[in-house]
């Protein structure tokens, strides 16, 4: 059976997620070898304090996507503020204002199935702390395309609601908690 590789990793974060994103980025490897596209829901006010913050705990550049940006392996885009960000067919960021989704912009979902359409079976998911749904449409679209998803123990989230939407709509291939899944998607790039 031959092994499946992966292009690209999509996260999906919400209420609690600063501090989860802070602790998965920090246990990935800094010759992660894939882009790392992250939706964690923030004012659209906000400034990038979120940016410099979890740059600071990461081996890799963490940044706000700009619209139609070269996307580079090794990379960690996080969706702006009152924005939503999609991957294009030929696997670009694009940034929209479109409704909210899921009471939400950025969108989880958006980000998910976009990247789904996109990537196909070479894609990783990840779901994690939050108090809504969002996400849990996407990474059903994730593995219907046949790549695979991944979802914070809902015990060791902040808020257990995304991850527990997730667990109930899609047949999973991983729960853990944050350490664990920093090895996992390590292991999964070929770290």
């Amino acid at each position: 059976m031959r092994k499946q590789s992966f292009s690209a990793v999509v996260i999906g974060a919400s209420a609690g997620g600063i501090e989860a994103l802070n602790v998965l980025f920090s246990g990935l490897q800094s010759t992660f070898p894939v882009p790392v596209f992250v939706v964690k829901h923030i004012d659209a006010e906000a400034d990038d304090s979120i940016v410099r913050y979890l740059d600071k705990s990461s081996c890799l550049p963490v940044t706000f996507a700009d619209d139609q940006e070269p996307v580079e392996n090794g990379h960690i885009y996080l969706a702006p503020p009152g924005y939503h960000m999609l991957i294009e067919e030929d696997c670009s960021i694009s940034l929209c204002v479109d409704r909210k989704v899921t009471y939400s912009r950025p969108s989880v979902d958006v980000l998910f199935e976009s990247a789904a359409e996109a990537y196909g079976s070479h894609l990783i998911g990840v779901v994690l702390t939050g108090a809504n749904r969002d996400g849990s449409a996407g990474a059903r679209l994730i593995k219907q395309q046949g790549g695979i998803v991944l979802v914070q123990d809902p015990a060791t989230a902040e808020h257990e609601v995304m991850p527990k939407a997730t667990l109930a709509d899609t047949d999973v291939d991983g729960v853990m908690a944050l350490p664990a899944l920093a090895a996992r998607l390590n292991e999964l790039t070929g770290q």
